[in-house]
């Protein structure tokens, strides 16, 4: 492998130390000027949960004992250097995922000398571990604001058509499986929730959640580790493992949904099982396999579904590493629904027969290579990628990524290839002819 490569073997270099509660992954580097510190909480995607997690980390962000009032708080990160922090919620496989993400300025670069990591750990404990609490209660006015604003962002997949398709894709494909949950929950659910029960579940969470303490910067192990042990204190636990669906075996024929809206521009998403997840050996090949099939602009879908045939304003495939879940979403006139059908299946078919050229294999060899690079440039980047080991219980390393994609064959992506089987085709149609 070239030289360059040698730099980033150095560059992820995460010691992970196992704490009461909660593991701490310390990732040393000098790459950047700031220190990241990202918080992760993992538990099995619910439906009586999904929700709950949706609203809290937006309500612990807002305030907390020490600082009552978001003013309070953002003027506290101005003093931090202009320090930024937020929240998110994803779903990834059968778990929903919440995290804390914190940037400061890296200490060695301030004149004034302050111990600017300690005060952003401390910082985020005080969000963690002491919010905003009266009588056994989360402030009422923030849980009423965040719920109104959780309601916007559920609201907005069904104004974004592209996203409101793969939603109900989703729903189709895995009915009765908690996959077809949205990561932002259930609108009918943002209701019945109060401030009491959004305590409760708080502190459930913290007892059971798989919990996850990333620090990526010019740090030293040793000195995190003190900081930590002082600032974070959780009982033990054994995190729950997601409740198995019995996974449906696909019918012969697979499934058609039709729906029809006031849209110009009609979407087609189609949903496929790979039978294939992250960590399992042929992993990299069904990354290959999806550059090659349409993750990328030089891809199958792209070019003969879109530029060849012009059949579709886009045409691309998505994969979701954990669950072995591949889409194929495309812009078409509603007139060319059958025939987009029919080529996208044809672009499958060649996958599985090998119709792969040397020229295919060497573009998307080399654009993973670039994808995995650019990902490590950012420390969030980094932190991404380290965490898919903590989703799948792997140890999966960047060198890992790069040999793998490096030595990838034909033959071992037309195996992958082999593997997968359309499941769902979901047409969100417009209302022409009616």
């Amino acid at each position: 492998m070239p030289e360059k490569e040698g730099i980033f073997v150095t560059l992820v270099n995460e010691n992970i130390i196992k704490k009461q509660g909660y593991n701490l992954h310390v990732v040393k580097t000098d790459k950047y000027k700031t220190n990241t510190i990202v918080w992760r909480m993992k538990a099995p995607l619910e439906s009586e949960t999904v929700t709950k997690r949706a609203l809290l980390p937006y309500v612990l962000q807002s305030n907390s004992e020490k600082y009552p009032t978001s003013t309070h708080l953002r003027s506290y990160l101005d003093d931090l250097y202009g320090a930024s922090f937020y929240v998110d919620v994803a779903k990834k496989g059968d778990f929903h995922i919440m995290s804390f993400s914190l940037e400061v300025a890296n200490e060695k670069f301030l004149k004034a000398g302050e111990p600017l990591l300690e005060k952003a750990l401390q910082f985020m404990h005080e969000i963690l571990q002491k919010p905003n609490v009266n009588n056994g209660a989360l402030d009422k006015d923030t849980v009423q604001d965040e719920k109104r604003s959780l309601k916007q962002r559920i609201q907005s997949i069904y104004d974004d058509k592209m996203r409101f398709a793969s939603a109900r894709l989703l729903e189709e494909m895995y009915k009765g499986d908690p996959y077809a949950l949205q990561a932002n929950g259930e609108i009918e659910a943002v209701d019945e929730m109060n401030e009491t029960d959004l305590y409760k579940y708080y502190e459930q969470a913290f007892s059971e959640d798989e919990m996850d303490l990333y620090i990526v910067g010019d740090v030293e192990a040793g000195q995190v580790e003190k900081i930590a042990d002082r600032l974070f204190q959780f009982n033990s636990r054994t995190p729950r493992s997601p409740q198995t669906v019995r996974q449906t075996t696909p019918s012969a024929e697979p499934k058609e949904v039709v729906e029809k809206q006031e849209i110009n521009q009609g979407k087609l998403h189609i949903g496929y099982r790979t039978h294939i997840t992250f960590g399992d050996d042929d992993y990299f090949a069904l990354q290959m396999f999806n550059g090659i099939f349409g993750g990328f602009s030089h891809s199958k879908l792209f070019m003969n579904v879109r530029e060849k045939e012009s059949l579709a304003y886009y045409a691309a495939s998505r994969l979701e590493s954990h669950k072995g879940f591949l889409m194929v979403l495309s812009g078409i006139d509603s007139k060319n629904y059958n025939k987009a059908v029919k080529i996208i299946n044809e672009q499958l078919q060649a996958m599985k027969n090998g119709e792969i050229s040397e020229k295919e294999l060497e573009q998307t060899k080399a654009v993973i290579r670039n994808q995995v690079l650019e990902t490590l440039d950012t420390a969030r980047g980094v932190i991404e990628m380290l965490y898919h080991n903590v989703m799948a219980k792997t140890d999966v390393t960047v060198d890992n990524w790069l040999e793998a994609a490096e030595r990838m064959t034909i033959e071992e992506i037309t195996a992958a290839a082999n593997k997968v089987e359309m499941d769902t085709v979901y047409f969100l149609s417009g209302m022409e002819g009616e």
